[in-house]
Order: C-alpha cells, then structure tokens, then sequence
C-alpha cells in the first residue's frame, strides 16, 4: 500500500494496514513530515510500540521508520510505568531516528517541544511542558495529555539509533482510577471532538522540525523552546532519591544541558536523570 509519499511495510502477519485517517493526514503533511513515516508499519494492538521500533532498529531501520498501533497491552512510560493504552482512544507510535552524536542528548527535550507545537497546530490548545517528557494544558492541572519516552541503543561510545515513543490521549475513555487521577485527554480537556489523524501529522512534523533545528543549530533554540513551555512548573517543589536519600527542594530552570536545575539549602544542583517527584 502507498499513500503518497508514505510507504507502509508489514514484517509480521499481526501488522495491518495503517488507519485512513492518520495515512491520509500524513500524505497531505508532506515534506513537513521529513523523513518520518518514509516506512510505517501499524498494529491493531501490540504490546509497545518501542519494544517493535526498538527491534527495527536494531536489524538496521532507517531513520524515520514509524511504528504504530490502535492499542497497546504493555505500553510503558519512564522507570517502567504503565501507559494506558485503550483502543481508538489514543494515539501510540515510535520513531526510529539515528541522530549524531551532538544532538542525543537534548533529543528528548526537543521531541517534548515537538509534540507540544503540534498538538497546538492540530487543536489550538496550548500544551505546558513537565520535566522531563509530560505534556499538560493548563485546564487539566498536573494531569497529563501525552508523554514521550526515548530509548537508544549505542555501538561502542557512538549512539546507533534513539527510538522516541509518544502517547497522545486524543479521545475520551474509561481509565483504571489510578491513571484516571493522572491523565486526561485533549477532547476532555477542549469540550470538542479532535482529529487523531492530524495530532498524528501535526506532531511528526513538530518532532521533525525540532529535530533538524537541533542537529543544525545545536540545543540553544530548543532548550530556550521547552524553557518557554515548563516555566509552569518552576517555583515548585520537587523530591528525588540519590544515593539511598531523598533530596528536596524547588525546581527553578533547566540548563543548556537540559538538566533540571533545583534550588536545595545546600545551593543550587542539577537532576539529569533518573525520577523526580513534584510536591504541590
């Protein structure tokens, strides 16, 4: 099957044709979408589209392979958490990128600020940035409408590829009351029905252009783009564990480094990885 300029390939007999409405929106997307989606191979339910897009990859995926699925029975955020993922309510995909070595780093923070400019170019909504990989609007509080979780693989000291998942709540849908408590989706959040298929365009060509913007301009743009949409959060409290201790005390910036810069008694320090939890 080929719609446009997007090529679908199907490696396993479980793998169906991607949806119309996502297929045509990417068409009509065209070069703003680059290279992602010059391959897409789609799942009527899969257990993570990372873990697929991760296994691409590794047999030598080129860059901008997309995986996606209507569903997802293991999708996963950060530090293994679940991401629900009912039928038709939402939108899962991965991307296979192979970035230099230069923009790894910052690609997380750079895929955040995409998807944030494309859900505001789909819907109009105005997405707020959580360190380091959430997505809220500011009339769903702390609970969030999309994340982003990114996994690489490395060759030696080189970075091979970075596998970047996303999970959009597009659609209304009955959440376990544990998830329920912290996520919500942009149709409840607007009050009105919202098109998958154009979030779908409209994020890869915000991760595409956030992307080339990084590997050609470096981090400064990027971290000054996601500093722009996080400053919600700063002036909260935040707690996080190093070392068998937890550490307390005020989020107040992200550096260029995109690490996460918190005010302690003990002065300023940097969170680069690993979790961090947000007090009110």
């Amino acid at each position: 099957m080929k719609v446009g300029g997007l090529g679908v390939t199907n490696l396993r007999p479980s793998s169906i044709e991607v949806p119309e409405d996502v297929a045509e929106a990417l068409a009509v997307a065209g070069d703003r979408v680059g290279r992602l989606g010059c391959r897409v191979t789609w799942f009527a339910e899969v257990g993570s589209t990372n873990d697929e897009a991760i296994a691409l990859a590794n047999r030598g995926a080129e860059e901008g392979w997309l995986v996606g699925a209507d569903s997802q029975s293991s999708g996963r955020g950060r530090h293994g958490r679940t991401w629900s993922s009912p039928p038709g309510a939402g939108l899962y995909f991965s991307l296979v990128l192979r970035p230099p070595s230069h923009a790894a780093p910052l690609l997380t923070l750079a895929a955040g600020v995409g998807v944030a400019d494309g859900i505001q170019a789909a819907t109009g909504a105005e997405p707020r940035l959580k360190w380091p990989n959430d997505l809220y609007l500011v009339s769903s509080g702390s609970r969030k409408v999309a994340g982003i979780l990114a996994e690489g693989g490395t060759s030696g000291t080189r970075v091979d590829y970075v596998v970047v998942g996303v999970g959009v709540n597009v659609r209304k849908a009955i959440l376990p009351a544990d998830v329920a408590a912290r996520a919500t989706s942009l149709e409840d959040e607007l009050g009105r029905p919202v098109s998958r298929g154009a979030v779908a365009a409209e994020v890869c060509a915000g991760i595409w252009r956030r992307y080339q913007e990084l590997i050609g301009e470096g981090g400064q743009k990027i971290v000054a783009a996601w500093r722009s949409r996080g400053v919600g959060t700063f002036g909260r409290g935040v707690e996080w564990d190093a070392g068998g201790v937890t550490c307390r005390g005020i989020a107040r910036d992200i550096d260029a480094s995109g690490a996460l810069v918190i005010e302690t008694e003990q002065g300023l320090m940097q969170v680069v990885a690993g979790e961090v939890r947000w007090t009110p």
